[in-house]
């Protein structure tokens, strides 16, 4: 009879400290501004690009993974590429198909889209138009996602900042901080995209000081990032400085950080952009 209620108490006290023991989960996140199809882009043009892209993505085993830049026919193009994706956004200039996306791709089999939607960095958020200084309307895209094994449930932003107006950058930073708050309130998130600031600068400061989200290159374990995330096609430009981020609330851990500087046909880069990518595990006491 003892030994039946050790045993029992046992397996109770396993269950208990299992259900407060961390909730680990893995994920490869990836924030790429892929650049727009220019047609000047004789050398580094869309159509050899594309193919480049498809195969890195899928190499480097991206699971969920924010873009900029993205043309609705580069989306068309992507979405073909890479058909264990799916894909949320809207183009920037009326909210349907016309100007860039801030494209959010995610493998199908692993995430549960939830929720979606848009809104713009600018005065008036909740309808296409450009903000404050900036030079372009600029588009948010988000997700509520479900991991379809662990059933973990986040929150991914994705977004691309103006690269001119100053005042749009720091009151984008702002309207970032939020809008992240009204749509997640207290889910995990992780927030994606081209800042156009780079770690130097004290919007990168303001971002986190102003929110609970924490760099994903200042969590990292490991780091692999010799370079800056803007290589602008050219092979021998030397910049230490990122404006391509991956942000992460309270609860992830990372374990890889990456600047994937792969390239192709003697020297030719995917993109003007490396894709960033970092490993993260999410854990989270359960209640």
């Amino acid at each position: 009879m003892t030994t039946k209620f050790l045993y029992f108490a046992g397996l109770l006290v396993l269950f208990c400290a299992t259900s407060i023991l961390a909730q680990t989960q893995t994920m490869r996140v990836t924030t790429y501004n892929i650049r727009y199809d220019n047609k000047s882009d004789t050398v580094n043009a869309w159509q050899k690009r594309l193919p480049v892209i498809a195969d890195l993505v899928q190499f480097h085993d991206f699971d969920i993974f924010g873009t900029q830049e993205v043309q609705h026919h580069q989306l068309e193009g992507m979405a073909k590429a890479l058909p264990g994706y799916g894909y949320i956004g809207v183009g920037r200039d009326d909210g349907k198909q016309a100007g860039e996306y801030a494209a959010v791709f995610y493998k199908k089999d692993k995430y549960k889209l939830l929720k979606q939607g848009n809104f713009w960095l600018s005065e008036t958020p909740e309808k296409p138009g450009k903000g404050w200084d900036a030079d372009f309307p600029r588009v948010c895209t988000w997700g509520q996602f479900r991991d379809q094994q662990s059933g973990l449930e986040f929150y991914l932003f994705n977004v691309h900042f103006d690269h001119r107006g100053e005042k749009a950058r720091q009151e984008s930073v702002k309207l970032m901080q939020q809008k992240i708050k009204e749509i997640a309130k207290s889910a995990p998130v992780i927030l994606t995209g081209d800042f156009n600031f780079s770690q130097k600068d004290e919007k990168y400061k303001a971002m986190s000081a102003g929110s609970n989200l924490t760099a994903a290159f200042q969590l990292a374990e490991k780091r692999y990032a010799h370079r800056g995330t803007f290589n602008g096609f050219e092979a021998t430009r030397q910049t230490d400085e990122r404006i391509d981020h991956i942000w992460l609330s309270p609860g992830f851990k990372v374990t890889r950080y990456g600047i994937l500087t792969d390239t192709y046909a003697n020297g030719l880069f995917p993109s003007d952009h490396f894709p960033v990518m970092a490993e993260v595990k999410f854990e989270a006491k359960k209640k």
